[in-house]
């Protein structure tokens, strides 16, 4: 089992060595990222049912619940389940925007790598801009991978969301 983890972190290395610096900032932005959706979906699951239960039962103890003052209150209520739906949601759609600049970064500066090779060895040993150019094409496949599984779950998150106010909403009926 450790000669297995170990193995894997050598081909984690290896990886990062290929593709260059930039690769740590692609797995800072999709660490990152990751636990706000985890902490979101963790929110919808388990916390944001007792929220809706609560404000359902406020709202169910009231004797107003037709005046205009008591549609005021309905709608603030709502108003702040849904902030608290939507926290961090922006932040984790500019992270899953961000993740391929931060590939394109690594593209740049692997770009950079094989032109100074060329402007130093010359262009007659292809194994050494064979590295420049690897380095320059693997942080954009990570920082693309990385916003594609972000893309795909952080609609899904967002999809619930919606649903969640939604639901909230008419949960909570005018009179």
């Amino acid at each position: 089992m450790i000669l297995q983890l170990v193995g894997l972190w050598e081909s984690v290395e290896d990886f990062i060595h290929t593709g260059g610096n930039v690769l740590y900032v692609v797995a800072l932005v999709l660490f990152v990222m990751w636990v706000l959706m985890i902490e979101r979906y963790w929110y919808l699951k388990a916390i944001f049912p007792k929220v809706k239960q609560d404000i359902i039962a406020k709202w169910e103890a009231r004797q107003d619940t037709t005046s205009w003052y008591a549609h005021k209150i309905r709608d603030a209520w709502i108003s702040e389940a849904s902030d608290k739906l939507e926290q961090r949601m922006l932040l984790i759609k500019t992270l899953v925007a961000l993740c391929p600049l931060v590939g394109l970064l690594g593209t740049v500066t692997g770009m950079i790598a094989v032109f100074d090779i060329m402007a130093t060895q010359g262009t007659g040993n292809p194994r050494t801009m064979a590295t420049g150019i690897s380095m320059a094409t693997i942080p954009t496949m990570a920082g693309l991978v990385s916003a594609i599984s972000g893309v795909f779950f952080s609609a899904r998150l967002d999809v619930k969301v919606k649903r969640e106010k939604a639901a909230l909403t008419d949960s909570l009926p005018h009179h």
